[in-house]
């Protein structure tokens, strides 16, 4: 591997304290090269979405290393984090995350306008366009069904061509069929981004879709091994 984009060592992660403390991640060690594609796999309660947390900034590891492409997210404070995140990270969520009342150009376009992209408009319609939604973008996401809102979440992630994609339970919340497809769509949307990708799933023929899986158990990796 090349100089990985993300380098996360002994990463911990509590809550509660005294008797009430809950281990959440026991010492993580992950590296993960640029492009790559890497399924994190477990059951719940395993820690992979604390995991995905930490590494893409949203929640801080009570100790380790966390070094995300070049930057070092451990030592950031909040508004740091934030500017970090913003062009290097997008994640996608199962619970889709748009805003109710703007369309889907602009919940693609809105982010990158106040990310100060002068031509927010244009490229949010290009994405949207990429994902197979060019005959929706004044459809606002009451209007949309749960396939075409996870395919506006994914345009609303790749549009700032991050470095990383993050994508947590993806298609948790689509029927078999269209989770299929929409899985597709973001392999699809890695590659010619060029992003490295981490998915965290709990089903094992998805992260069979990855090139690599790495398999975590009570806040703990017991298996990183290439996908067959």
């Amino acid at each position: 591997m090349t100089s990985p984009i993300i380098d996360a060592g002994a990463v911990r992660l509590a809550l509660g304290k005294g008797p009430a403390r809950v281990d959440i991640l026991k010492g993580i060690d992950l590296a993960i090269g640029t492009g790559e594609t890497v399924a994190l796999l477990g059951p719940s309660g395993s820690g992979k979405s604390s995991l995905m947390a930490i590494l893409s900034g949203l929640e801080r590891a009570d100790d380790g290393r966390i070094m995300i492409a070049g930057l070092d997210f451990s030592r950031l404070d909040e508004d740091a984090l934030a500017a970090a995140r913003r062009g290097r990270i997008g994640i996608i969520l199962q619970a889709f995350h748009l805003l109710p009342t703007m369309t889907a150009l602009e919940n693609v376009a809105v982010p990158l306008e106040l990310a100060g992209e002068a031509d927010a408009f244009d490229r949010a319609r290009a994405e949207l366009e990429a994902v197979g939604l060019g005959h929706r973008l004044d459809h606002y996401p009451a209007q949309l069904s749960g396939g075409e809102q996870q395919r506006v979440a994914i345009a609303r992630a790749t549009a700032p061509r991050p470095a990383i994609l993050f994508a947590d339970e993806p298609t948790g919340n689509l029927d078999a069929a269209t989770g299929t497809a929409i899985m597709g769509l973001l392999f699809d949307r890695q590659r010619e981004t060029g992003a490295t990708l981490l998915v965290i799933t709990h089903d094992p023929a998805l992260a069979q879709r990855c090139a690599r899986v790495v398999e975590m158990r009570d806040g703990l990796i017991v298996s990183d091994r290439t996908a067959a």
